[in-house]
């Protein structure tokens, strides 16, 4: 699996970077209206960074994987 950096435009309620709302990835902007699935990475292995996960489901019937970091504060788009 492949991780590539988006720019990505979140929600953000009782805390920064809730959950995404839009993306932009290969030039097109996607919009998030379902986050089928979430999960936690937790830092038990030093090699992989603390991370959430966010499987969405885009506007246009797309299905997507985003990774954010959040001690960077960046974003990836999981490829398989």
């Amino acid at each position: 699996m492949r991780f590539i950096p988006v720019k990505v435009e979140c929600y953000s309620g009782y805390r920064a970077d809730e959950y995404p709302k839009t993306f932009i990835f290969e030039n097109t902007r996607y919009e998030v209206k379902e986050i089928i699935d979430r999960w936690y990475q937790g830092d038990l292995n030093p090699e992989f960074p603390v991370s959430n996960y966010f499987k969405v489901a885009t506007s246009c019937g797309n299905m997507f994987i985003l990774k954010h970091e959040p001690e960077s504060d960046d974003w990836y788009i999981c490829i398989k």
